[in-house]
């Protein structure tokens, strides 16, 4: 292989392809690019981030396009870019290395390695000139270069301890949501807000279980932010990443498959245990983005950037003057009525748009909608994850289950069916492909993720039987010393699987979820399983919850319309009609 040249132009990344025309020499990860390293004896400069990602534009418009940075680098370090959508196991090694030096961790993740993998510097964005009390990018390389020159040879390994989190119990579990809960501005925290999936499914499971109006009350504030707030785009239906403030006003301007799925999830979750109609209204806005924006085949893009042009969410906002010429008096009226617009704005002189009252003006929504999508819009990374994936599906189920979406469970079948078709070659789960390009790597997450998908199909349509017993035995290949790895690749080393239930669910605890509903629906009793830290293993606490005996077993000749079940349950067939909840059974009556 030819590494005195960039050799991203022909990667499966759309991340990896953005940087093609840097004139840095890099390299995508491979065990050929890895040996090479170790004959030249150069240091490794390992730079993880994703195509949607606004902080890695940056990097990459001051830094990776700087001659003299590329010089540096390619005469003294062999650089390597990956994509951490791709790569999970790269990227959690690293990350957790960050960790270990008492630094945030996030990405751009930069990453400093000796030819054998040993890693001894790391760091986020990196300026290229010395400003935010950070030295510039050129003069960092030099004494990088300097210190591996000469402590090289003393540099340790650094190993991934298996962490699958602390066992706790349900009670502390609900103390700690109270504890963290922001009661004046909902969700948990008084930073950064990041929608918690994860937690608001455990809170709405519970509560089906409990009937704990302080839940309820928890669910409900932090639902009507994400819905009100600037987390959501009241035009398309979608929701962006996360609110940089506290009071959820302004995003990150990504927008992500899996937040798309996740909200799907637990807004028609929350319809049906609360039953709020602005959430089944959520639900169908959620479809309309994923349709619209999202959907190519069946299968569902990874992203949509946070930048157009390199102005981060130019796409979206809106002066109050713009707003006054495409509108109509009466409209523009109407509009301001139910939006905060300022002269100011909220975002750089422009309009992030909030909603402040409840009338229904979404003739003048549509409208908007249509003269933005004329905009230049954000780049689309078009890469199809099976995990995330696997998530669409699971809220495509239960769009349908409790939202009443006609259609929503055809379109989980037919995904199901394109993953199959598409991404499991020869007995392999491929992670993801982009442009029919299949990645090699095999991950948990997609194995765990494809099981767990198929358990809600076969709730809902008996078959299945045979992929659910090949899958939970190839989930069996990731279990080592009792815990978890998340891969086993050739050209990386064996790290431990993810444990953190945030944004997603964590490997682990799709894994465990996923194979206590196959011992259910396979008519067998669920082994207990311990509860874990709330906030940090609230999916992995679903497991917990079914486990003890908090989800209704319902066992029926045929299937039971969703309507006149609990929403904590698992229903299978079987000869009897019972219903078996907190360790009792009772006989089933629809």
């Amino acid at each position: 292989m030819v590494t005195a040249q960039n050799n991203l132009g022909a990667s499966s990344s759309p991340y990896l392809r953005q940087h093609a025309d840097n004139p840095i020499w890099w390299q995508e990860w491979s065990a050929d690019v890895l040996e090479h390293a170790r004959r030249e004896n150069k240091p490794l400069f390992v730079s993880v981030g994703y195509a949607t990602c606004h902080w890695c534009h940056v990097m990459a418009a001051e830094s990776f396009v700087d001659q003299g940075v590329a010089d540096f680098l390619n005469k003294h370090f062999v650089s390597i870019k990956v994509d951490r959508e791709q790569r999970p196991d790269i990227d959690q090694y690293l990350m957790a290395f960050i960790a270990s030096q008492g630094s945030h961790g996030g990405w751009p993740l930069n990453c400093f390695l000796t030819p054998d993998l040993k890693p001894f510097l790391a760091l986020t964005y990196i300026p290229l000139q010395p400003r935010y009390g950070m030295p510039g990018f050129l003069d960092l390389l030099g004494k990088v270069h300097a210190h591996y020159l000469s402590a090289g040879g003393q540099i340790g390994p650094f190993t991934v301890e298996m962490d699958e989190g602390a066992e706790d119990s349900e009670i502390n579990a609900l103390r700690a949501f109270r504890g963290s809960f922001d009661s004046q501005y909902g969700g948990f925290g008084d930073g950064t807000k990041f929608p918690p999936h994860c937690t608001l499914l455990f809170m709405l499971y519970d509560l089906a279980a409990s009937g704990d109006t302080n839940m309820k009350g928890m669910i409900e504030q932090t639902l009507e932010s994400i819905l009100r707030g600037g987390l959501h785009d009241h035009l398309q239906g979608g929701f962006y990443r996360y609110c940089v403030d506290r009071e959820w006003t302004i995003p990150h301007f990504e927008k992500m498959i899996y937040d798309q799925a996740m909200l799907l999830w637990v807004f028609s979750l929350a319809f049906r245990v609360i039953g709020r109609e602005e959430y089944r209204v959520a639900v169908v806005n959620v479809l309309k983005c994923l349709e619209e924006t999202f959907e190519e085949g069946g299968l569902y893009y990874s992203g949509h950037d946070a930048d157009t042009h390199h102005e981060e969410g130019a796409t979206y906002v809106w002066s109050r003057d713009e707003l006054a010429r495409v509108l109509t008096p009466d409209e523009y009226a109407r509009f301001i009525g139910v939006y905060q617009i300022t002269a100011e704005g909220n975002f750089e002189g422009k309009n992030h748009l909030l909603r402040v009252g409840d009338a229904d003006i979404s003739d003048i929504e549509n409208k908007l909608l249509g003269l933005r999508n004329k905009r230049s819009q954000p780049s689309v990374d078009k890469k199809i994850i099976t995990s995330w994936n696997c998530l669409v599906g699971i809220g495509l189920i239960h769009a349908y289950r409790y939202a009443g979406v006609t259609g929503a469970l055809e379109k989980a079948e037919t995904l199901a069916q394109g993953l199959m078709d598409k991404h499991f070659i020869d007995g392999k789960l491929a992670h993801s492909s982009f442009d029919g390009t299949l990645q090699k790597q095999a991950f948990l997450q997609d194995y765990a993720g494809l099981l767990l998908l198929l358990t809600y199909l076969h709730e809902e349509t008996g078959r299945y039987d045979a992929e659910m017993r090949d899958f939970s035995q190839k989930i069996a290949a990731f279990r080592r010393d009792g815990g978890w790895i998340e891969s086993f690749n050739d050209d990386f080393m064996p790290v431990p699987a993810a444990s953190f239930d945030h944004p997603v669910p964590s490997s682990i605890a799709l894994a465990e979820f996923a194979l206590l509903r196959v011992e259910v629906l396979a008519g067998r009793e669920p082994a207990a399983r311990p509860y874990r830290t709330p906030l940090h293993h609230d999916f992995f606490n679903l497991a917990g919850l079914a486990g003890n005996g908090l989800f209704h077993i319902i066992e029926a000749p045929a299937k039971i319309g969703w309507e006149h079940l609990p929403p904590n349950s698992i229903q299978r067939r079987g000869g009897r009609s019972v219903d078996c909840f907190r360790g009792a059974c009772r006989e089933l009556k629809v």
